[in-house]
């Protein structure tokens, strides 16, 4: 395989165990809902230095739990031997946005101005509330939470240019 890029791959879970006999794994998802994990195949392992593709052949919820099996595990022991692993997908494997949605991994590292032109930081990393997904703008040891908002708070999302344009005062 390839060198892994930042920019090709994405995480989206970790095998956290396995499941029965048989070599299942044990998946703690990061998807919402949790099982939409399972409608990528290959899954990209990855524990330090070392990658390995794995076709997934099946899936399904357990409850809280996602479980699958892959493509030669086929005992107990194998699939022990991939917990920890973190599983990743090529970015190309995910569907289309519509315009004016973007996934989270394609925000963060993009540069955050207000209408000002006054530099607020880069985006570190985004989270839920009930209301709408904020993001966590950092520049030097000063943070910032920006509601994502469209287009009341975020009025331009310029990802070629890497740049967000936002309606937030530089001093709040």
């Amino acid at each position: 395989m390839s060198a892994l890029t930042d920019n090709e791959y994405i995480n989206v879970g970790e095998i956290s165990g396995v499941f029965g006999v048989k070599g299942w794994v044990k998946v703690f998802s990061f998807t919402q809902p949790r099982e939409n994990i399972l409608s990528y195949s290959p899954w990209f392992l990855k524990k330090g230095n070392t990658i390995k593709a794995f076709k997934r052949t099946a899936g399904r919820r357990q409850g809280k739990l996602v479980v699958a099996e892959l493509e030669g595990v086929n005992d107990r022991d194998t699939a022990a031997a991939l917990s920890g692993w973190e599983i990743l997908i090529k970015k190309t494997q995910l569907p289309a946005t519509a315009k004016d949605e973007y996934y989270w991994v394609d925000l963060i590292g993009l540069a955050v101005e207000n209408l000002e032109g006054v530099k607020l930081g880069h985006v570190k990393s985004l989270f839920e509330t009930g209301a709408n997904d904020v993001l966590v703008v950092k520049q030097g040891n000063t943070e910032r939470l920006i509601p994502f908002i469209q287009p009341q708070t975020v009025r331009q999302v310029d990802l070629e240019k890497g740049l967000i344009s936002v309606d937030w005062d530089a001093e709040f």
